[in-house]
């Protein structure tokens, strides 16, 4: 419950304070009705810039975003949010720091709704409660330090986010940017540079860089009435570690994975997910 009115203002005391469950604010509103409609009018805009534009507006708990920021904010936080998703699937064991890098064009904008995309994306690969509102707050209560880097002067790209993680293996990152029409794009995997949308139903796959292993993946998976939509390939050098990024019409079954564990050349296969 929570209350924001009381019979003595300002309430020194009360018997309500320190009762388990319940929130006091001091008075929010105001005593003449004429302030009392403005405020109602305020409250009514504000929630319906954030229906329709995205917009928010003295929110508690979620970073503030403007109407205007928020169309050049939503083609990012879709690829933050899928970034975090990325790294949340592959990685395991202790996260102790998530570092949130924004180059170029992306270095101008607001970065706090884009960490709270990448920390939902990742997140909520252990909770289907996760949202960008208490990822950001989930992450701090689980120990996770959060670093946020900014540069200017653009690479490789007009714009790219990169989410690094720290593990026990030491740091991992994936890199992303917006291609034309502001589509969402992975542009490099753990060091090994890879183009590749990630969505809906995908298979990750490491392995040895050695000739026939593409006609190998794909026959396997043809025997299984698994139909591919997308091929994507990267590799360290010739010869060397190489990843493969599929995606897929449906889930790819834990039988199939298994089998293609068992491949010549294969170190880790294993199934994506991307809503």
């Amino acid at each position: 419950a929570a209350l924001d009115v009381f019979q003595t203002e300002p309430a020194h005391t009360s018997p309500l304070f320190g009762t388990p469950n319940f929130i006091c604010t001091p008075h929010l509103g105001a005593s003449t009705n004429e302030a009392q409609v403005n405020v109602a009018y305020q409250v009514a805009e504000q929630m319906a810039d954030f229906l329709v534009n995205g917009g928010v507006t003295n929110a508690l708990n979620m970073p503030s975003l403007s109407a205007e920021e928020a169309p050049k904010l939503k083609p990012y936080m879709a690829l933050a949010e899928r970034l975090g998703s990325l790294v949340g699937q592959l990685t395991t064991g202790s996260i102790p720091r998530i570092s949130i890098h924004v180059e170029g064009a992306a270095a101008e904008l607001n970065i706090k709704p884009i960490v709270a995309a990448v920390l939902a994306g990742f997140l909520r690969c252990q909770s289907d409660t996760v949202n960008m509102v208490n990822a950001p707050f989930l992450a701090k209560e689980r120990g996770m330090e959060i670093r946020e880097v900014r540069t200017e002067k653009a690479g490789d790209y007009h714009t790219l986010v990169r989410v690094s993680v720290k593990t026990d293996a030491g740091e991992r990152s994936v890199a992303g940017t917006l291609f034309a029409n502001s589509e969402p794009r992975l542009v490099e995997l753990f060091g090994i540079k890879v183009e590749a949308e990630l969505a809906g139903n995908m298979m990750y796959i490491v392995n040895e860089d050695a000739p026939g292993f593409i006609g190998r993946i794909g026959t396997l998976l043809g025997e299984n009435g698994i139909n591919i939509g997308t091929f994507n390939l990267g590799r360290r050098e010739a010869g060397g570690e190489a990843i493969l990024l599929l995606s897929v019409d449906d889930a790819v079954p834990a039988t199939v994975l298994e089998a293609a564990r068992k491949l010549p050349g294969v170190k880790r296969a294993m199934a994506l997910k991307f809503v």
